[in-house]
C-alpha cells in the first residue's frame, strides 16, 4: 500500500506541478497544451493553476507522510470525477469542444485512485 501511495504522490508531483506551473504562470500556453484550445484563455486558468500546484505540494510531503496526506487524493477523486460527470460528458453528449487528452488522464485517475486511497486506515 505505501509503494501505491508514493508512486501516486510522485506521479501527482510532476503531473499537476507542470500543469499547475505552465497554468498559472503560462496560461496561454496551457491553454494550447493542457486544455487543448477547447476554451479561451482566462483568470480561471490560474486559478486551476493554483490548484494544481497545491496538488503537487501536499504530494511532495506525502512522499514522507503518505498516510497523513492521502486526503489529498480523495479531493482529486471528488473534483476530476465531477468535472468528468458534469464538464466532459455533457460535451461528449452535446458535441461540444472539451480537452479531450485531460478527460482521458482524468479517467484513469479516477479508476486507479479507489484502490490507491487507505479506506481502512481511514474508517
Amino acid at each position: 500500500m505505501m509503494v501505491a501511495l508514493k508512486l501516486t504522490y510522485a506521479a501527482n508531483l510532476l503531473v499537476a506541478g507542470w500543469i499547475g506551473i505552465y497554468s498559472l504562470f503560462l496560461p496561454k500556453t496551457a491553454i494550447i497544451t493542457v486544455f487543448s484550445n477547447a476554451y479561451e484563455p482566462t483568470e480561471v486558468v490560474r486559478l486551476v493553476g493554483c490548484l494544481w500546484l497545491a496538488i503537487a505540494l501536499l504530494s511532495a510531503f506525502g512522499l514522507w507522510k503518505p498516510m497523513i496526506f492521502s486526503p489529498v487524493l480523495f479531493i482529486q477523486l471528488i473534483y476530476k470525477g465531477g468535472w468528468l460527470l458534469f464538464v466532459a460528458t455533457p460535451a461528449i453528449v452535446k458535441g461540444e469542444s472539451f480537452p479531450r487528452g485531460m478527460a482521458v488522464f482524468f479517467v484513469i485517475w479516477v479508476a486507479v485512485l479507489p484502490f490507491v486511497i487507505p479506506w481502512k486506515d481511514w474508517f
